[in-house]
C-alpha cells in the first residue's frame, strides 16, 4: 500500500510539473517571438527533470548529461537557435535515459534517443492507463460523488445570483463586466498545450521498452571482406598511387601558388574539388574500418597508415581550397560550417588510424568521434557565426578597400541582426550612393532589432549587447538615408519608378493623314 501511495504521489508530481511546463510553453511561444524565453523554458525543464527523477541525481552519466543540458540552456538564454535547442533536447533526453539504462557507447545512446522519440506518444497513453489503476478507492471522493455534491449549490447559487442581478443594478453592472473567453479561441491553446505535454512527459517517464533493451551497434571491429591479403595489399598500393597523383597536383598548384594551365582560375580550382574530395576521404575511412582483421600484416599496416596520411593531406587541401574560394568571393555561414565539417572528417580519419594501430575498441572510436562532434557543435551554438561571416565580408569588401569581390548587400540584409554592427562599420568606411544603400539596410536591420527587443518574448541577451554597441557607435543623432519614393531592391538600390505600376501605353501613330489631328498633321509637315 505504501508503494502504491508513493507511486501515486510520483505520478501526481510529474503530471503537475509537466502540465505547468506545457502551459508555460503555450504562453511563451504560441504566436510569439522566440527569444531568451526559450532558454528560460529549457532551464526550467532541466530543473523539473532533476527534481522529479532521483535517478538522474544518482547516476554519474545522467548527472553529466543534465549538466550539459543546463549549459546549453544558458547558451539558449544568450542566443536561441535550432541547433542549440536540438543539442539541449538530446542532452536532457540522455539524462532521463541514463538514469535508467547503462551508457555503453554513443552508438547505443543514439539508438535509444531515436526510440525515445518513437515511444514518446505511446508512453503518454500507457501512463494514462497506469494512473487510472492507481486511482483513489471508490469509497473516497470520486468524480461522480463530487459532481452530485456540488450540483445543487452551484446551480442554485447561479439562479439566485442572476435574479439579484436583475433586481440590483450594482450586481448587474459587475456581472456585465465579466467576459468569458470564447471556447473556440481556447482550442489552439489546448492543442499547443497538449503537444507540449506530449513532448515533455517522455523526459520524465522514459518508456521501459526502450531503456530495458540491450542494444548493440553495427560491429566496427572489422568485417572480413572475403578477399585474400594479396588483393588488399594491391588495392592499397593502387589507392595510394591515385591519391599521390591528386595530392601532388594540389601541392604544385594549390599549396605553392604556381599558375594554373589554360583558362582555369584559382577560384574554379578551389571551389570545384572541395566537397568531392571530402566524399573521397569518407569512403577511404569506411574502407579502412573494414581492414582490421588484416591489420596484423606489417605491410598492410604500413600501407594503411600511408593512405590515411594521404587522406589527411587531402582534407587539408579541401580546407585550403575553401579558404581560397572565400578569399576570392565571400564568407558565409554555410562555408564556415563546411570548414568545421572538413576538420571533423580529418579528425575522424586520424582516430580511425589510431584505433587500427593501437587496437582500440569500436566503442572508443564512436565515443571519441562523438566528443569531437559535440565540441564543434557546441562551439557553433555559442559563437555568433553570422556576425563572424558579416564582419569578414565587410573588412575584405572591395568597396572598403579590400581584395575580395564586391560585397553582397542582399546577403548582409538577409543576416539581419547578426550583420548590424558590421553594417555600421561598413557605413563609416564608404561614401556616396553606396553609403546611402548601406545606411538604408542598417536602418531596416536596427529597426527590426529594436522591435524584437521591445517584446519580452523575443528579447535576448545577445541582441541587447548588440543594440547597445550599435547605439554607442551611431551616437544620439545617426544619419538618415535618402528618401526612396518608389522603394528599394534587396541591395537597397532605389527604383527609378514604381515597379508595380503598369507599363505606359504607346499611342498609335496613324499610317495615313486620314483622321489625324491638325497637330499631328502640322508636326509631319515640319
Amino acid at each position: 500500500m505504501r508503494t502504491t501511495s508513493r507511486a501515486r504521489f510520483s505520478y501526481l508530481t510529474k503530471i503537475t510539473a509537466a502540465l505547468l511546463l506545457a502551459v508555460a510553453a503555450d504562453q511563451l511561444f504560441y504566436l510569439q517571438w522566440i527569444g531568451s524565453t526559450l532558454g528560460g523554458f529549457a532551464l526550467g525543464w532541466a530543473l523539473v527533470v532533476t527534481i522529479t527523477m532521483p535517478a538522474v541525481r544518482r547516476k554519474p552519466g545522467a548527472r553529466f548529461a543534465i549538466l550539459i543540458a543546463v549549459l546549453l540552456a544558458g547558451a539558449l538564454i544568450d542566443n536561441p537557435g535550432l541547433l542549440g535547442w536540438t543539442l539541449f533536447w538530446a542532452a536532457l533526453s540522455s539524462a532521463a535515459i541514463l538514469g535508467r539504462a547503462r551508457f555503453g557507447d554513443i552508438g547505443q545512446l543514439a539508438q535509444r534517443l531515436l526510440l525515445h522519440i518513437g515511444f514518446g506518444t505511446v508512453r503518454v497513453l500507457d501512463d494514462a492507463v497506469r494512473y487510472l489503476k492507481l486511482r483513489v478507492p471508490r469509497r473516497g471522493w470520486g468524480v461522480a460523488k463530487l459532481a452530485s455534491t456540488l450540483a445543487i449549490p452551484v446551480v442554485g447559487g447561479g439562479i439566485f445570483l442572476s435574479l439579484f442581478a436583475t433586481a440590483n443594478p450594482l450586481i448587474g453592472d459587475v456581472l456585465t463586466r465579466i467576459t468569458i473567453p470564447s471556447p473556440v479561441a481556447a482550442i489552439p491553446h489546448v492543442f499547443v498545450t497538449a503537444i507540449a505535454f506530449a513532448m515533455i512527459w517522455p523526459s520524465l517517464r522514459p518508456h521501459p521498452r526502450m531503456t530495458g533493451l540491450t542494444l548493440g551497434v553495427a560491429s566496427l571491429n572489422g568485417v572480413r571482406p572475403g578477399l585474400p591479403v594479396a588483393t588488399i595489399i594491391l588495392s592499397l598500393i593502387t589507392f595510394n598511387a591515385v591519391f599521390a597523383l591528386q595530392n601532388g597536383l594540389d601541392i604544385v598548384f594549390l599549396w605553392s601558388g604556381a599558375p594554373l594551365p589554360g583558362t582555369v582560375t584559382m577560384a574554379d580550382y578551389a571551389h570545384r574539388g572541395a566537397y568531392a574530395l571530402i566524399a573521397t576521404a569518407l569512403l577511404a575511412g569506411m574502407f579502412v574500418l573494414m581492414l582490421r582483421p588484416s591489420a596484423s600484416n606489417p605491410l598492410v599496416k604500413l600501407l594503411v597508415t600511408l593512405w590515411v596520411a594521404q587522406n589527411l593531406l587531402l582534407v587539408a587541401s579541401s580546407i585550403l581550397r575553401t579558404l581560397d574560394y572565400i578569399g576570392s568571393y565571400s564568407l558565409t555561414e554555410l562555408r564556415l560550417a563546411a570548414i568545421a565539417w572538413m576538420g571533423l572528417v580529418g579528425m575522424g580519419l586520424a582516430l580511425i588510424c589510431w584505433r587500427l594501430l593501437f587496437g582500440k575498441s569500436a566503442s572508443w572510436l564512436l565515443n571519441a568521434n562523438a566528443v569531437a562532434a559535440g565540441l564543434v557543435l557546441g562551439a557553433f551554438t555559442v559563437i555568433d557565426v553570422g556576425a563572424v561571416a558579416a564582419q569578414w565580408n565587410v573588412r575584405h569588401a572591395r568597396e572598403a578597400g579590400g581584395t575580395a569581390q564586391p560585397i553582397d548587400l542582399c546577403y548582409l540584409r538577409h543576416q539581419k541582426q547578426a550583420a548590424l554592427l558590421p553594417l555600421i562599420e561598413l557605413e563609416a568606411r564608404v561614401d556616396g550612393e553606396f553609403q546611402d544603400r548601406v545606411r538604408a539596410i542598417r536602418e531596416e536591420v536596427m529597426a527590426a532589432t529594436i522591435a524584437g527587443q521591445a517584446d519580452w518574448h523575443g528579447w535576448t541577451f545577445r541582441n541587447a549587447r548588440r543594440l547597445a554597441a550599435a547605439q554607442a557607435m551611431l551616437g544620439p543623432n545617426p544619419a538618415r538615408s535618402a528618401n526612396a519614393e518608389f522603394g528599394r531592391r534587396c541591395d537597397a538600390s532605389r527604383y527609378a519608378k514604381d515597379p508595380l505600376a503598369p507599363p505606359p501605353t504607346v499611342p498609335e501613330i496613324a499610317v495615313s493623314n486620314e483622321g489625324a489631328s491638325p497637330e499631328i498633321e502640322n508636326r509631319r509637315s515640319d
